[in-house]
């Protein structure tokens, strides 16, 4: 059987784990690149074996030998590119979040069930050994009924004034949320149907870089659960990991603690100060790519060639994108938003 070819649009830090992905599985051709930096472009496709490189993502959706793409682009870009894609009958992987407005992703939703395309967003976490496991103790019940979950996912001031060119299109809510609100909700079993926000400005803008702070946000389920989400752009540069991850999960008969980011797992000391090594997310080990983030990205090259089901669809998405529209909103009203649907 040939094998499916697929595409990479936007190829920055994390378009390059799905180029490792792609370039890696046995039954896929890494076909193109496009990245609007076209050095970057040429660089990636070099490097990872794709025939071909381009700056304008609209040549490779209208490639008919193109099976499939994966949409990489900063959390604002995604929208126009999908639809495209799906229209053109290329089966998508999209990063997270799906879309930054609802509006947006039910275009991308609408235009995937039109041409009968595969369509999953990329919220990697879920396949998380750490998250996985506390997902497979609640749904056991070996938790008693969930009240409360606490959920931490911040980065250092290196991310928003160092790492991301278009920090002032994005937030710590859209960059990091995202993945906080999809795993709250995929513990959860639910989605919220109340959320409260506090935001904070000042920090980052006096340093050049005219995004929030900080988002505190309180969610409240219909089963009564409630969540506690924190995501911030102002760690300092000297911690030890550019990005802290921390949950806990509260049940009636037990409590689960995570920690993926500070575990010292793997604890490096230099002249520089002490560093903890990033080895659950895309270690390479032996000269092949593993990790949970490579993983999601190879379910979905699998669904397509299998002609399967993504875990992670895009309704998923959809939600995800409504609850982090509505924190913006509290945010911005100073007073907690009913969710509608």
């Amino acid at each position: 059987m040939p094998k499916k070819r697929f595409a990479l649009i936007g190829a920055g830090l994390f378009g390059e784990i799905h180029a490792k992905a792609y370039s890696a599985h046995p039954e896929v051709e890494f076909a193109a690149v496009c990245d609007l930096d076209e050095a970057r472009a040429k660089e990636i496709a070099e490097r990872y074996g794709a025939a071909k490189h381009c700056t304008d993502w609209r040549e490779v959706v209208q490639e008919a030998g193109v099976d499939a793409v994966s949409v990489a682009t900063p959390d604002f870009a995604h929208a126009e590119i999908a639809i495209g894609a799906a229209e053109a009958g290329k089966h998508l992987l999209v990063e997270k979040p799906l879309a930054a407005t609802v509006r947006e992703c039910e275009q991308i939703i609408s235009a995937a069930k039109e041409q009968g395309v595969k369509l999953m967003v990329d919220f990697h976490n879920r396949w998380s050994p750490a998250f996985h496991e506390a997902h497979r103790l609640l749904r056991e019940g070996a938790l008693g009924t969930p009240r409360f979950v606490y959920f931490r996912l911040s980065n250092t001031t290196f991310v928003p004034l160092k790492m991301l060119s278009w920090a002032e299109r994005s937030s710590p809510l859209w960059f990091l949320g995202s993945h906080a609100i999809d795993i709250v909700c995929w513990l959860a079993g639910e989605y919220p149907e109340r959320v409260y926000s506090a935001a904070r400005r000042g920090v980052l803008k006096e340093r050049g870089v005219d995004a929030p702070d900080l988002y505190q946000s309180t969610l409240e389920f219909p089963s009564g659960t409630v969540a506690s989400i924190e995501n911030c752009w102002l760690l300092p540069e000297s911690a030890p990991s550019v990005f802290d991850l921390k949950c806990e999960i509260v049940g009636s008969e037990a409590t689960i603690n995570i920690d993926t980011s500070s575990n010292r797992t793997v604890e490096v000391v230099d002249a520089q100060g002490t560093h903890y090594a990033e080895i659950l997310g895309g270690p390479l080990i032996h000269g092949k790519q593993l990790g949970f983030m490579v993983e999601s990205i190879r379910h979905f090259a699998d669904c397509v060639i299998h002609d399967r089901e993504p875990l992670v669809s895009g309704e998923v998405g959809l939600e995800v994108t409504r609850v982090a529209c509505a924190i913006e909103e509290s945010a911005e009203r100073g007073e907690p938003v009913v969710i509608v649907r």
